[in-house]
């Protein structure tokens, strides 16, 4: 799962400061930010699915990659993500190390998270409600779609090495409901977001791994 992670007429506003921005989309940006940026942690269920360029080529007729679990952040880096389909699968994140725990091959892959997790990095981002987004992309609003929800478009600014842009799209009550990294090759990772959850406080070291016994540590 991890190595699929590492593997959120038209009106565009360029975004190189909030002065320079469009009103509606500071608008929109202040209600991600009043509806995340107070949280100190949350829990979300989440899906994921990767789709290949050769699929998106295929329309709805081919269904990427799924999976499908549960996201918990704490403020301001934390993640874990638990997945529960296809078949459980733990990943933890922090600032300094990235974790990949997969139970029924009994291994753990421990990777620099400064190297690797820009996903991760991005949904952190995001659960900190876009705090500061415009130091790190070029921000661009386009229209509201047939059911008012609205695109936000952002390009990693300096680029990524392997991601292109990620598609945001935003309720009216500014809660983030789709997330879609576009990698260079022409894949893209799709999470859909469901309700979140407002968590005060977790269990000393949930956001910890200890490698447990029998189980083989492979460090990339």
């Amino acid at each position: 799962m991890v190595r699929r992670l590492i593997i959120f007429p038209i009106l565009i506003f360029a975004f190189n400061g909030l002065a320079m921005a469009d009103e509606s989309l500071v608008n929109i940006l202040e209600g991600i930010q009043k509806n995340y940026g107070r949280l100190s942690g949350l829990s979300v269920p989440y899906s994921r699915e990767v789709i290949t360029r050769s699929m998106s080529m295929l329309g709805e007729q081919a269904r990427g990659d799924m999976a499908s679990g549960t996201i918990y952040f704490k403020h301001p880096y934390l993640l874990r993500l638990e997945q529960e389909k296809p078949k459980a699968e733990t990943i933890i994140s922090n600032n300094d190390t990235l974790w990949w725990y997969i139970p029924d091959k009994k291994c753990v892959y421990r990777y620099p998270a400064k190297n690797f997790g820009k996903e991760l990095q991005l949904l952190s981002n995001i659960f900190r409600g876009l705090s500061q987004v415009e130091n790190s992309f070029q921000v661009l609003l386009k229209d509201q779609n047939k059911s008012g929800k609205y695109k936000i478009e952002l390009i990693p600014d300096p680029p990524w090495q392997e991601i292109s842009k990620i598609n945001l799209t935003v309720t009216k009550k500014y809660e983030i409901q789709t997330v879609r990294i576009h990698n260079l090759l022409g894949s893209i990772t799709v999470f859909k977001l469901g309700d979140f959850t407002e968590k005060e406080g977790f269990e000393k070291g949930f956001f910890q791994f200890i490698v447990p016994e029998g189980v083989r540590l492979i460090v990339e």
